[in-house]
């Protein structure tokens, strides 16, 4: 009797110690991971876990707040809110992704909606969690990148577009001529736009008189312009118009809505007379015609402006 009473005693110690070292791992395990645990609390970047197909979050870092006071408490309770949030050009990529449709092996961009009503760019690193070759779960990684995003597209822009009137510039054009002539065909109309007197004008009221002309030739020119419409200063006093799918009545009215233009800026400013030259061609199919659209439009637009020149002459 007391053999087996002592045997179930040491069992019980043996299972006590055994459970005692196994406590010290796990704690042990616990302050091992405490600082990187509190290291992703207090970072930036949010980082979560969700389960899936039924969306529901298994962590979600307080980083979640920047967007707000209480969204972390929000988006545990409901994690569809964030479809809420998502601009609506990116509902789609969210949506494949939280279906695994997406390609993992590349970053998700991103725009969320921030409490002050902005969209903020964000890339997204998420990795699928598969259980018997289904998908139950996402995790990821969502880093802030508007900074990132609008130093991009402000060196796109300013890649692409003329610094002095901010209409686009002639490397831009001439790279929508060649889509235009090798592979998209459209019907399309080129106006070529040249101004009047502004050597004249630069010699006697100085370039920054100039500049101002052409700023305001500029401006005209884009106050007649549709979504699809295409400006750009080629140099110095010079704009070309591509007007694709458009027909050629469109193409006439765009240029007396210029002239209309043209007019009224100089009932009011006697000082500052904006003066143009024009010529236009179209065509109803801009592949491998692009080049011979752009001589006939500036060969108009010079014999516009030699008629102008021998007009004032006789006038003398």
């Amino acid at each position: 009797m007391w053999f087996v009473i002592l045997g179930v005693i040491v069992i019980l110690i043996a299972v006590c110690m055994k459970q005692y070292t196994q406590l010290a791992q796990i704690r042990q395990q616990v302050d091992y991971l405490k600082p990187l645990l509190d290291t992703v609390e207090n970072v930036k970047d949010i980082v979560y876990y969700c389960e899936t197909p039924q969306l529901k979050y298994r962590y979600l870092s307080p980083a979640v707040n920047q967007f707000g006071p209480n969204i972390h408490e929000e988006h545990m309770k409901d994690p569809y809110k964030i479809f809420e949030m998502v601009h609506p050009e990116d509902y789609e990529k969210l949506e494949n992704k939280a279906l695994g449709k997406m390609d993992f092996s590349k970053p998700l961009t991103i725009r969320l909606l921030d409490e002050k009503g902005n969209y903020v760019w964000f890339e997204e690193y998420a990795t699928p969690v598969y259980k018997e070759g289904k998908l139950v779960a996402l995790q990821g990684i969502f880093r802030n990148i508007d900074d990132k995003m609008k130093l991009q597209q402000q060196l796109e822009y300013e890649v692409s577009h003329d610094g002095l009137t901010n209409v686009y510039n002639r490397t831009f054009f001439q790279t929508k001529m060649g889509i235009f002539n090798r592979v998209k065909d459209v019907p399309m109309g080129v106006i070529i736009c040249d101004l009047d007197q502004l050597k004249y004008i630069n010699d006697h009221y100085g370039h920054q008189t100039g500049d101002r002309l052409i700023i305001e030739a500029a401006n005209i020119l884009t106050n007649c312009a549709n979504e699809e419409t295409i400006i750009a200063r080629l140099g110095g006093d010079e704009f070309a118009v591509l007007l694709p799918n458009s027909t050629e009545e469109e193409v006439e009215a765009f240029i007396n809505r210029v002239i209309q233009g043209l007019n009224y800026h100089n009932s009011f400013n006697e000082s500052l007379q904006i003066h143009m030259s024009i010529g236009y061609s179209y065509i109803h199919s801009s592949i491998r015609n692009m080049e011979c659209l752009y001589s006939e439009a500036d060969h108009q637009m010079y014999t516009a402006k030699n008629a102008k020149k021998v007009l004032a002459k006789l006038r003398k």
